[in-house]
């Protein structure tokens, strides 16, 4: 999802920042490569936290909604204390996955 826009952005001559771009490439090296190694697939494993979040709270909750979760973690993280770049490269790879997650649920 990612990769897709930054060639999107290539394309059309866009200037991305320095900083967008070494973030959105570590999002995307990060969920397709050593944490795809340590936790397997992505969405396996949020489909897994969304059991068992659902059986937890009594209610139904979606592989999407878990990685829409594990955002605003992040999010809320930038509101305390220091704003590690890691914070958003987070986020930012929790908003990708919770794309694809929600592009696999309506197929």
């Amino acid at each position: 999802m990612i990769l897709k826009l930054l060639s999107i952005i290539q394309l059309r001559g866009v200037m991305v920042d320095n900083t967008t771009k070494k973030y959105l490439e570590t999002a995307i090296k990060l969920t397709s490569g050593p944490r795809a190694h340590d936790y397997g697939d992505k969405i396996i494993n949020h489909n897994n936290i969304a059991k068992l979040w659902s059986a937890y709270l009594d209610i139904n909750i979606s592989a999407h909604d878990v990685a829409i979760c594990m955002t605003l973690l992040k999010i809320a993280r930038t509101k305390l204390g220091s704003r590690a770049s890691d914070t958003y490269i987070d986020a930012a790879a929790y908003m990708a996955i919770a794309g694809e997650c929600k592009e696999k649920e309506v197929k």
